[in-house]
């Protein structure tokens, strides 16, 4: 349920259905996954307007989830359920209003030979201590160059080496605000990135100050090949050496949990 709701999150955080009535969208889902941001997606663009033609890419380490998902897909809409299983199945789906391919391997690898402008970037990796290689300056710098000028990025992570890295790349940067529930630690739903801040929501003081803290040195990987290990080592060094205010510090002054 908290993975439906995230997908639902990002579709409604990169403006979907006010964008369904041009006809035609292209998205882009780093780190398919079992496929639910494109299904969310999806089923937002064709509810506003059915015959909206999408263009969608998505890609994927492990071609063996998407298929895990093939027996999980009841709460999306028959033509939905219909396009997530084919292309968990064959990596392409072409139908008269949906062309979809998964792109399988190594996303810094697969990335670079697309030539795309997406109007909606899901940006869904594991977190950056477990997938640093997909957090970079460099990766976010791939992503952007397929980021339509008007388009947007979402993502769940609200970390300071992150959104330092996306506006390193170029990018403007604004919070998801948190909803109505919320955990007491928490202050952002996550991220939403775009060539222009024209219609983000501003960062909270608290969470411009985050990005003056050792939390905000982001990940490196020059040469988009560098093995996770080398990439998470070289940023704990350069976080150690550096003079920056530390992010203990800085939760003590805004007195934010620790969970």
């Amino acid at each position: 349920m908290q993975r439906l709701k995230r997908s639902a999150k990002f579709a409604q955080a990169t403006n979907l259905a006010e964008q369904a009535d041009r006809g035609q969208l292209c998205l882009l889902d780093v780190c398919y996954g079992l496929g639910y941001n494109s299904a969310a997606a999806i089923e937002t663009i064709w509810q506003v307007n059915p015959n909206c033609n999408i263009t969608l890419y998505g890609l994927e380490q492990d071609p063996t989830v998407p298929i895990a998902a093939i027996d999980l897909l009841s709460d999306w809409s028959i033509p939905v359920q219909s396009a997530l299983r084919e292309i968990a199945e064959t990596q392409i789906c072409q139908t008269d209003r949906l062309t979809a391919k998964l792109l399988i391997g190594d996303a810094r690898q697969t990335i670079q030979p697309l030539q795309i402008q997406a109007d909606a970037v899901f940006f869904d990796p594991f977190s950056p201590r477990r997938c640093p290689q997909l957090w970079t300056v460099e990766f976010f710098q791939q992503v952007a160059r397929c980021l339509s000028p008007t388009g947007k990025l979402a993502t769940y992570s609200r970390s300071a080496s992150v959104r330092s890295a996306m506006l390193a790349a170029g990018l403007s940067i604004g919070t998801i605000p948190l909803g109505k529930q919320h955990l007491l630690h928490e202050w952002s739903q996550g991220t939403v990135a775009a060539y222009t801040s024209t219609g983000l929501c501003p960062l909270s003081k608290m969470e411009q100050e985050h990005l003056q803290t050792r939390a905000a040195i982001p990940y490196r990987d020059l040469q988009l090949g560098d093995r996770p290990e080398e990439i998470f080592q070289r940023h704990q060094q350069e976080q150690q050496r550096s003079t920056l205010e530390s992010t203990s510090s800085w939760r003590r002054r805004w007195q934010i949990d620790s969970v």
